[in-house]
Formats: structure tokens, sequence, C-alpha cells
């Protein structure tokens, strides 16, 4: 066999490696907030009930915006009655859904003891030891997930915001 030969087989092998790999190591471009839920299966019910109170465009917005997102487990939590309730009331929805957003972005490492105020106006106490970060009695189970508008943290449970 020809040196040339073995070379161009070599330079064959050896493309149709690096496409394989380069196939495997696509990294998906960071979206919006909204899309960044939409995207996450375990926010489906919370991308659904984003979508059933109008705020889907609003999160797609300028932001910047952390969301403190429940797990779809979170909302298995929430007894029937109440979310038939949310479902039945818009406005509720929303201001229960905005008490899950902060303006601003703030990733976990910045998260320190502290209050900060949602877009429903209302105040959630936020902590962080070592790594661990809550939120009111919700604890972050899946941090960073990084938005171009913003960051998306899931939570363990829904935040149901003071009566007013």
């Amino acid at each position: 066999m020809s040196v040339f030969a073995l070379s161009r087989r070599t330079l064959i092998v050896a493309a149709t490696v690096l496409a394989g790999l380069s196939g495997c190591a696509t990294v998906s471009q960071p979206v919006s907030v909204a899309d960044t839920i939409a995207r996450t299966p375990s926010l489906s019910t919370l991308n659904s009930l984003v979508s059933k109170a109008g705020l889907t465009e609003a999160l797609k917005g300028a932001g910047p915006f952390t969301v403190f997102a429940p797990s779809n487990d979170a909302f298995k939590a929430v007894p029937a009655k109440t979310l038939d309730e949310l479902a039945a009331n818009p406005e509720k929805l929303k201001a229960v859904l905005t008490f899950h957003v902060v303006p601003g972005k703030l990733a976990a490492a910045d998260i320190k003891n502290s209050n900060v105020k949602s877009l429903n106006g209302a105040v959630l106490a936020v902590s962080k030891a070592g790594t661990f970060v809550t939120v009111e009695n919700a604890a972050v189970t899946d941090a960073d997930l990084l938005a171009t508008n913003g960051v998306v943290h899931v939570v363990d449970t829904v935040l149901l915001p003071p009566a007013k």
C-alpha cells in the first residue's frame, strides 16, 4: 500500500471521527427565561400556567429576571382545590406566579441572606448556606439555568404570596 493511500485513509477516518464528535459537542444557545422554562421538562406545569396567565411575552422581555421556578413535583404537592381556584382566577394566578419572579439577575453565587422584592410587590426571604440556596420555605434543587434575559432556579415548593 502506498503512503498516499495510507494518508488518505487516515484523513478519512479522522474526518469521520471529528464529524461524529462535533455532533455530540453541540451546545444549546441561551434563550429567554420563558423559553428556558418551556425547554425544561421538569417545569412543564409552570410553563402551562405562565401561558395561561399571559406572562410568556413578559418573560421573553428585556429583563433581567430571576425566576424561582416550582418543579412539576412542587405543583403536585399543592392541593387540587387551590390549583383549581388559581386556574379559575387569572389575576390570582398571575399574583402567585409573579411572586416567584424577582427583577434583576441573581445567580446562586450572588444570593445573600436578605429580602428581595418580587414582581408582585411582596417580599421574599432568600438565603444561602454554602451552596444550599433557599427562597422562603423552598429549596433550590437546580440552580443557574442561564437565559439571555436572566436566570431560572428550580425550586421544590410553590410559594404563595401573603394575603393582601
